[in-house]
Order: structure tokens, then C-alpha cells, then sequence
């Protein structure tokens, strides 16, 4: 047989001929649709597919467009090879070279949007930053905006960042992220509509508005993680002529991840090599772009099919170099950078001093932080009327940004107050406050208010929590900013007075519930300052901390530190377990002060004295108690409570005294007690 240049022989021969040598295998017809194949090895029986002469006519034009493809085409092809056309209504950009010259493609002409597929290694990344260059190159942001996702790992546009028409690079979204995605196109639907509908036009080739392309790579990838953004990208396919909001999407393959409806509305297409028939088929129509070559030769090999072509155009795509993208972004360097469709993330930290509410917000005005919303496609300021609104309630575990968000607070209001952390400052701060012995300011924070209440005892934590009850209630004038780990218990139902309530990180999905959140909001790995109000994400404002501390709460309030006893009285009565070994620190630290043991000698001294026993001794030696009542003063221990109510007949709460840090409460006549320090009572 003799030997020729094509890659494989059929020999048509009759059934009784002698095969050619070099001949390996050798199909007999039996049948017109029944035949037996046999090789050196075995032989078996065979089903003939009949094809009618146009497929198989079909058939060979698809293998001629594929195999010689890469025979009449460059090798290689650079972007500034190609001349852009000018700019007219449309979008056109030359990205290529087919065997008769440039591929010009029009987004607006021969789309509205449109499909490229391309398995990994075929330059559908390349194709993609070669067709935005190309468009960027000859019109200014007035003209188009693009948005670019990848969702491959976040390199390919990465080049196009410096285009000035680039409003946005989105690399792989969080769940979060695609429900902003959602409501950004969803929004900017409306807000094309709302300009069309104002300017009674039909078209945005009639208004004064840029076109906005989005681009995405790795499309599939996109619908895998985040479903429902394929009703937003449908939404935008059958709108977006008329609006002028175009779709390239890029993917490995089209079938099975494009759906129908948006399918329909992507006319223009563009087929690397695919490794299934059936993708080449959906794409261009027929199989050629299954049949393209592999390699590296093939790198930038694609078939293009718009509205008008009667077949795929092979070309060779351009490739975009460094000297390109510096060319395009220094022709509109000096122009206005474009309004983002796609609103950017809040950032992880917003400065106080980079939220500015309009002056006629008032100075009673506080700003809270900044909020997220995207169906509005705005970022706004979210504010609290100090001294008009009642507060707001920030929940999160530790390091989620609580103190911080008071701080902020407490920043914009000179007289804002601290609810100190030190129990005892804070049980006299809150009396006052509630009982209207003090008048509270217009700004009141309390930081870790459920540690707080948690470090006194039950029925003080019982009654603090009635007297911030009583504040939240009967209030006027004041707003509370408090923060806790939880709203539960003792604290639940005060702090359910405060009516915003900002949630913070939560250590799990159900504490987040439990706090009032919904499932969908939560996120276990917010930033610090991340909170949920309401349906917005809110970026509490930061400010710088005070090194000193004294813009917070471990900052002293002198008013309700405790004083330092010393006695003044002609005779005093000390009530306190270890009354001989207290009376000699007594003596030893009053010398002017004669220092009685209760119940070992008349209390009849010649100068003024100090009478110190502990309970028991002093009910024994109930006349001598009265007669120290009517005439002098009293001091019982803070650990002895109990002889409060029994020997001093207080009923009420006293102020809280922390144990064993020698407190006491010292009291006069009829009257109420007051928490004193006494040295000596320390323990030794």
C-alpha cells in the first residue's frame, strides 16, 4: 500500500479481496446496519450508525475547521498587534486574528451577553483580560464600567485592577458576600430602570449613563457556592440590553451549569477546546471545538460564534502584555473613577473620624458606626440621639469589639459616664442615679454589665438589676450604651428595655440566637466591631484607646470611693469575728483611743474608747449595745451581715461592701450606713 501524509487510511475492498499489508483492522459488512470488526487479536460483532449525507457532510466540515485551524492561524498573536476600531454606540474590540484577518467582537452588537467556555489550560483567562483590555483601551469610564469576579483563586483580573473603568474586582465570596452580590445587582437593576423611567427612554443608549459589563471566570464554580446568584445573573440576562448591563461568563463548561433561560439571552459564544461534543454542540452549534487540537500549540485557539455567523470563525486569541494594560490606564488616568455597582465589603475598621453625619443632624447626634446596605447600594452612617433615644444593648463574646464601641461613645460626649467595674462604685453610682440622689448625665456606659452583676451576691445582683430597671424605665433625659456577653437570668429582662440591641460575635450559632439573631446572620468569624442591627451589618466606629485608661470603665469615680474610718466618737462599738486580735491592730493604730475587749470590763473609760466583740458577745451585753447606739457610733464588719439586721436592726440593703478587704459599715443613731474602710480589719 502505498504510503501517503493524511493521519489514517480507510481501504474499501470487496468481501473476497486479500487485506493490504500494514492493515490492523477490518471491518466486514454484513448487513447494511450489521457488521463484525476484527483485529490481530479477536473479533466482534458491531452495530452500524447510518448517517445521512448532510451529517456526514457536517461531520467533515467540523473536522476541517478544527484541524486546519491550527495550520492557517499565527502561532502566536500580541493585543497591540491589533488595530481597535473606534468607538461608536456599541462595544466592538478586536481580540483576535481568524485566517482572514481580526476578530472584532461588540458586546452590545452581537450580544447582549455573552458565553466562553474553554477547559483548564486552553487561555479562556487569557481571552477574558485580553477582551476587557481591548474594550478599555478605546472607551473612558462615561462610557462602560466593569466588574470583574474570579472565582479560581483570585489572580486572573488582577492585572486589571489599575484600569480606571474597573469599579471592582471580586475574588471567592463568603455567604455573606453573595447575599450583598444578590442585593448589589439586584439594586442596580432598579436603579437603571429608575434613570430610564425618569428620563422617559427606552434605551441607556438615550441617557447619559456608562454601560456596566461583568465579567466572570470560573461561572460554574460560582452557582456551585452560591445558587441563588443564578436567578440574579438570569434576571440581569433578559433585562440588561435595554438597561445596559452585559454578562461575559466564563466557564469549563456550559452544559448542565448554564441554565436555559440564561443560555437564550448569551447569542454571542466562544468555544475553546471542550472535552465533551455535547458542550461544542450548545456553544457553536456543532462539534468542532471538541475536535481542537490539545497542547500547548493549541493555547488561545477558539471558535467564535456571533448572531450573523453561519458557522464558528476560528482564531487565535491575543495576548495582553504589561505594555498594554500601562497604556490603557494612563489614557484615563485623569478621569473620574466610576460609581461601583457592586458595593465594596465594610472595611474591618472604620475610624470616628471618618463618619461624618450632616450638621443638621444636631450635636446631640451620636454615630454609632457604619452600616452595610446594599439594595440601596449605600454605606450610611448609623446614629443614636443621645439623651432622646433610650440606648442600645452591644452583645458579643470577649474581644469582639464591645469596650471599643463604647469607647467610640464616650468620645463624642464630654459628659458621658462610666459604670465603673469595681462593684462597689458602681452599686453607689447606680443608686444614686436611681433613687435621684444624683442626677444622672445624658450618657451612661456600662461595659460587661452581666460580669459585673455576676461578681456581687445574689440578692445585691437581685437589686442592682431592679435599680437599672428602674433607670431604663424612669430614665428621662439619659441614654444607656451597655455591653454584655449575654442577656440571660438576673439581667434578661433589663436589659429587653434597652430597644437596640447590636450583635457581636457569639462564640456559637445558638448563643447568637439566643441573643435575638436569626441563623442566616450569623458568622463565626466576624471582624471585631462587626455587628448586626436589625437586617444591617453595622462597622462600629473605632477610636484610639487612652493609654492612661481614663476613658473607660477601670477609671476611678472619687465620688463613690469608700472613706477611710477613723473614729470620732466618745465611745464606738465595733461588731467583728476576732475581736481580741482586731482590738490590739486597734489600739496599736489609735494610741489616743482607750481599746476595750466587749464583755471583760465595764465599758465606763475615762477617755474616749473603742469597744470591739463579735455577735454572740454583744447580744450577751444587750445594754451596753443600746447605750453605744444612743450615744456613740456603731461599726460591723462587712462579713458580718447578719449582726447588721440583728444588733443594728437595718432591714434594708446596705451599700455593698466587698468581703475581706476590710470594709465595714458604720453607722450613727437612726441613721443609714455608710461603707467605711478600716486597715485593720484586713486579713492578716
Amino acid at each position: 500500500m502505498a504510503r501517503t501524509e493524511a493521519d489514517a487510511v480507510i481501504w474499501l475492498a470487496p468481501a473476497d479481496a486479500e487485506v493490504p499489508e500494514g492493515v490492523t483492522t477490518v471491518i466486514d459488512i454484513i448487513e447494511p446496519c450489521r457488521a463484525r470488526l476484527r483485529t490481530l487479536h479477536d473479533a466482534t460483532e458491531i452495530a452500524v450508525e447510518c448517517l445521512s449525507f448532510a451529517q456526514t457532510g457536517a461531520i467533515v466540515e467540523d473536522l476541517a475547521v478544527s484541524e486546519d485551524a491550527a495550520d492557517v492561524l499565527p502561532d502566536a498573536v500580541s493585543l497591540d498587534e491589533l488595530e481597535q476600531p473606534d468607538p461608536r454606540s456599541g462595544l466592538s474590540a478586536a481580540i483576535g486574528r481568524s485566517a482572514r484577518g481580526q476578530v472584532v467582537l461588540d458586546i452590545v452588537e452581537d450580544g447582549p451577553h455573552a458565553i466562553v467556555t474553554g477547559t483548564t489550560g486552553t487561555g479562556k483567562s487569557e481571552l477574558l483580560v485580553s477582551w476587557v483590555t481591548a474594550i478599555a483601551a478605546r472607551n473612558g469610564p462615561d462610557r462602560v464600567v466593569f466588574v470583574l469576579a474570579d472565582f479560581k483563586g483570585g489572580t486572573t483580573f488582577e492585572p486589571l485592577r489599575g484600569l480606571r473603568q474597573v469599579a471592582a474586582v471580586i475574588t471567592d465570596l463568603d455567604e455573606e458576600g453573595a447575599r450583598r452580590g444578590v442585593s448589589s445587582l439586584t439594586a442596580e437593576l432598579r436603579r437603571r430602570e429608575s434613570v430610564l423611567t425618569a428620563a422617559g427612554a427606552r434605551d441607556v443608549g438615550e441617557v447619559d449613563m456608562p454601560r456596566l459589563v461583568i465579567v466572570v471566570d470560573e461561572f460554574a464554580a460560582l452557582l456551585s457556592e452560591h445558587p441563588d446568584l443564578g436567578a440574579v445573573f438570569t434576571d440581569v440576562a433578559a433585562r440588561g440590553r435595554a438597561l445596559g448591563m452585559h454578562l461575559i461568563l466564563g466557564t469549563q463548561r456550559a452544559a448542565g451549569v448554564v441554565r436555559d433561560a440564561l443560555a437564550a439571552n448569551c447569542p454571542l459564544r466562544i468555544s475553546l477546546r471542550v472535552g465533551d461534543p455535547s458542550d461544542s454542540r450548545l456553544m457553536i452549534g456543532s462539534e468542532a471545538a471538541s475536535a481542537l487540537p490539545g497542547g500547548a500549540d493549541s493555547r488561545g485557539l477558539a471558535l467564535v460564534r456571533r448572531p450573523v455567523d453561519t458557522e464558528p470563525v476560528a482564531m487565535r486569541v491575543a495576548l495582553t502584555g504589561a505594555a498594554d494594560l500601562r497604556t490603557a490606564e494612563q489614557r484615563w488616568a485623569t478621569e473620574a473613577p466610576p460609581r461601583s455597582p457592586w458595593l465594596a465589603a465594610l472595611p474591618a475598621c472604620v475610624p470616628l473620624t471618618d463618619l461624618v453625619v450632616s450638621d443638621a443632624a444636631g450635636a446631640e447626634t451620636l454615630v454609632l458606626g457604619r452600616s452595610d446596605d446594599p439594595a440601596h447600594q449605600a454605606q450610611p452612617a448609623v446614629t443614636l440621639r443621645c439623651g432622646e433615644e433610650r440606648g442600645v444593648l452591644f452583645l458579643g463574646m470577649p474581644g469582639s469589639g464591645r469596650t471599643a464601641a463604647l469607647r467610640a461613645l464616650a468620645a463624642q460626649r464630654a459628659d458621658a459616664r462610666w459604670v465603673p467595674r469595681d462593684p462597689e462604685e458602681a452599686w453607689d453610682l447606680t443608686v444614686g442615679w436611681a433613687t435621684g440622689s444624683r442626677r444622672a448625665p445624658s450618657l451612661v456606659l456600662s461595659d460587661d454589665m452581666d460580669a459585673l452583676i455576676s461578681r456581687l451576691p445574689p440578692e445585691y445582683a437581685q437589686q442592682f438589676a431592679q435599680y437599672w430597671e428602674m433607670l431604663l424605665r424612669n430614665g428621662e433625659g439619659t441614654t444607656f450604651a451597655v455591653t454584655a456577653a449575654r442577656a440571660s437570668g438576673t439581667l434578661g429582662r433589663v436589659l429587653d428595655l434597652i430597644p437596640q440591641r447590636a450583635l457581636l460575635r457569639m462564640p456559637t450559632r445558638v448563643d447568637h440566637l439566643a441573643a435575638g439573631g436569626d441563623a442566616s446572620s450569623f458568622v463565626h468569624d466576624r471582624v471585631p466591631g462587626r455587628a448586626r442591627i436589625g437586617d444591617r451589618e453595622v462597622q462600629v466606629a473605632w477610636v484610639p484607646e487612652d493609654p492612661d485608661g481614663s476613658d473607660g470603665p477601670d477609671s476611678r469615680d472619687e465620688e463613690a470611693t469608700a472613706a477611710a474610718w477613723t473614729p470620732s466618737y466618745a465611745v464606738t462599738g465595733v461588731v467583728t469575728a476576732g475581736a481580741r486580735s482586731v482590738a490590739a491592730r486597734l489600739r496599736k493604730a489609735h494610741p489616743s483611743f482607750e481599746v476595750i475587749v466587749a464583755g471583760t470590763e465595764a465599758v465606763e473609760p475615762e477617755r474616749p474608747c473603742l469597744v470591739v466583740g463579735d455577735g454572740e458577745t454583744w447580744q450577751r451585753n444587750w445594754s451596753s449595745w443600746q447605750r453605744i447606739r444612743a450615744d456613740g457610733e456603731i461599726v460591723i464588719r462587712a462579713e458580718q451581715s447578719v449582726d447588721l439586721r440583728q444588733l443594728a436592726g437595718v432591714r434594708e440593703l446596705p451599700p455593698y461592701a466587698r468581703p475581706h478587704a476590710g470594709r465595714a459599715w458604720a453607722i450613727v443613731g437612726a441613721g443609714s450606713p455608710r461603707r467605711v474602710i478600716i486597715p485593720e480589719l484586713m486579713p492578716r
